[in-house]
């Protein structure tokens, strides 16, 4: 299954606390190691922003979820995805379907 997930700076307190928590969020980040069942194929940041997005491929949501809770300074939201062609697919189907029920 993959995943986009999109994670946005927690509200801080003062300016020191954000650079604080900047220094940490960078602390475990440069110690994190992907999990062996967890493939990153995109991984961008907003510019301007303390955010971004990465799209991953794993087979189990907790390794999913553990990734996300390894940074608790973040809010993230992890979204099933599937491919456009896939989605065109099984909608043109699914009209298909509805298409031919009887009593139109």
């Amino acid at each position: 299954m993959k995943y986009m997930i999109s994670w946005l700076e927690r509200p801080q307190g003062s300016a020191v606390e954000y650079e604080n928590a900047q220094k940490r969020i960078l602390e475990v980040f440069g110690q994190w190691q992907t999990p062996d069942n967890l493939t990153i194929e995109l991984f961008v940041v907003r510019v301007g922003e303390w955010g971004g997005h990465m799209l991953v491929e794993c087979d189990d949501p907790l390794v999913v979820h553990k990734a996300c809770s390894t940074f608790p300074a973040f809010e993230f939201k992890a979204c099933p995805v599937v491919p456009v062609e896939d989605a065109v697919r099984v909608e043109l189907e699914a009209i298909a379907w509805r298409d031919g029920l009887k009593g139109q």
